[in-house]
């Protein structure tokens, strides 16, 4: 066996090696880098070793800032899904294989009167299960509306929770079981910074069992709940995983009630869902990496996985919204927009929205005093998917710069023939299939002039939008510093005007 060779350094070796060991042992004289009090430097430590460590950390040069180290990783979270005609009745049986004792029953006084209803009442006095019913939840809630919820729940003490109705009612659940498991927090604590403390959910909840009525939220699948913050004029809201479902039942047959004007509105936010979750940025551009993974975000950025979920969600939203919206027995459509809307939901509750629901809340929020056709309510109402789309062509002719390959994908999906199309022209494009889309689907609004809003509405509405840094976040091509991002909203809250 031969001796290895050892091949003796040269002189620019023997060199290097010496200034290495100087640079690790000694401060650089450097007047900026040798004074540890310089603002490139993290907070000084002692000790020579303490110092090396420091040097080999930045390289040689200013330190690394760890709050901007970008995200390395994406976490997969939904909720367990049973989808068929008619399971709604084999809830029942869920909360007693689960032992539930105590079930709080949650809805609102339309869905209240609906088979949907029907089918869980029967179901859980069918197993003996011991409920109560409170169907006071608001259509688009308020934190007011919120806390006479939680107010209902704390003193019943429920071990479990069933909601029954749309993303309203199943947000407002998900609020009750969280505030009835933390009884002394405060409201704020766990409301998206920088609205509320943003704290995260160290601890899993109450079972808790979502039965959708309407096709369009997906939150059935979510960690995410959605309210009024009437004080801030501005939609905010908590994410966190622990907050989703235990089990989502999608039951085709509880969205046949639905009126035509709600099947738009609620397949308009399954489409908005899909396309800012596809066009978000990438997980791995998002900042800052967590330093525990308890505070890995919900809304993380386009992923591999949730790719897979959002692009299927718009495909099937494209081809069975108009079909569902125009003819009420058509129930493939139908079912075909329940599956969507979940799909979506896996997709955007791992990957997150961007713009269209950033600008959404304050259109919503501030709304000047449009009602929408079809809704039968009593006070002037925008709903969410009108609030979401009607933004929707003016935020994709902004971000097809940002990935044009995506953006070309999505027109694809609509039916555009992408096979000449110029990158740079993939916003436009996008733009002009959305336009079209929602003219087809009918009774949608053209812009934020047909809400009633006017040009001197604008800087409300990008004061409202500012806060929503939880979605702003996964914006592509929005600027980061604060009079910059203010520009850029308000022309496009400008485009969004008419389209």
């Amino acid at each position: 066996m031969s001796s290895a060779v050892r091949i003796a350094p040269t002189r620019a070796t023997r060199a290097m090696n010496l200034l290495r060991t100087i640079q690790y042992t000694h401060p650089p004289s450097c007047p900026c880098h040798g004074n540890p009090s310089h603002h490139h430097h993290h907070q000084p430590s002692s000790g020579l070793l303490a110092h090396a460590k420091r040097n080999i950390q930045r390289n040689y040069a200013t330190p690394v800032d760890m709050s901007r180290h970008k995200e390395y990783a994406f976490e997969m979270a939904a909720s367990s899904i049973r989808f068929g005609p008619g399971v709604t009745k084999e809830v029942g049986m869920d909360f007693k294989n689960m032992g539930a004792k105590r079930v709080c029953v949650v809805t609102d006084s339309v869905v209240k009167n609906l088979d949907a209803m029907k089918q869980v009442i029967e179901g859980l006095t069918r197993e003996g299960v011991e409920f109560t019913v409170f169907d006071g939840c608001r259509i688009e809630p308020k934190d007011s509306s919120i806390k006479e919820a939680i107010d209902f729940a704390k003193p019943y003490q429920p071990d479990a929770f069933l909601a029954v109705g749309g993303g309203s009612v199943i947000d407002t659940a998900k609020l009750m079981n969280l505030y009835t498991c933390y009884p002394d927090a405060e409201f704020l604590d766990f409301v998206n910074a920088p609205l509320g403390k943003g704290l995260p959910i160290d601890k899993p909840l109450k079972p808790l069992i979502a039965v959708p009525t309407t096709a369009g939220t997906g939150s059935e699948t979510t960690g995410t709940a959605i309210f009024d913050l009437v004080s801030k004029r501005a939609k905010t809201g908590i994410a966190h995983r622990n907050l989703k479902p235990t089990l989502g039942i999608c039951d085709p047959l509880n969205t046949r009630t639905m009126p035509s004007a709600v099947h738009a509105s609620s397949g308009l936010d399954v489409l908005c869902h899909s396309l800012e979750s596809w066009t978000a940025i990438p997980y791995f551009e998002r900042i800052p990496r967590p330093s525990n993974p308890i505070n890995r975000p919900a809304y993380q950025g386009a992923n591999p996985i949730s790719d897979i979920f959002s692009l299927q969600a718009l495909r099937s939203t494209v081809k069975y919204l108009p079909r569902a919206v125009k003819d009420p027995e058509d129930h493939e459509a139908q079912s075909q927009m329940l599956l969507a809307a979940t799909l979506a939901g896996v997709g955007f509750g791992n990957a997150g929205v961007h713009l269209c629901h950033g600008m959404s809340y304050p259109i919503s929020g501030q709304n000047p005093g449009y009602r929408h056709p079809g809704y039968q309510v009593s006070s002037p109402i925008i709903p969410h998917g009108v609030s979401v789309a009607v933004s929707a062509p003016a935020v994709f002719r902004f971000t097809g710069a940002s990935n044009p390959d995506r953006h070309l994908a999505a027109a694809e999906a609509f039916g555009v023939d992408i096979s000449n199309v110029k990158k740079e022209s993939a916003g436009e494009v996008l733009a002009d299939a959305l336009s079209k889309f929602l003219a087809d689907l009918g009774d949608q609004p053209k812009g934020l002039k047909d809400l009633g809003f006017k040009r001197e509405h604008l800087d409300d509405l990008v004061e409202g939008t500012i806060p929503q840094a939880r979605v702003l976040m996964l914006a592509p091509g929005l600027a980061t510093e604060i009079n910059e991002e203010r520009e850029q909203l308000r022309k496009l809250f400008e485009d969004a005007m008419e389209h």
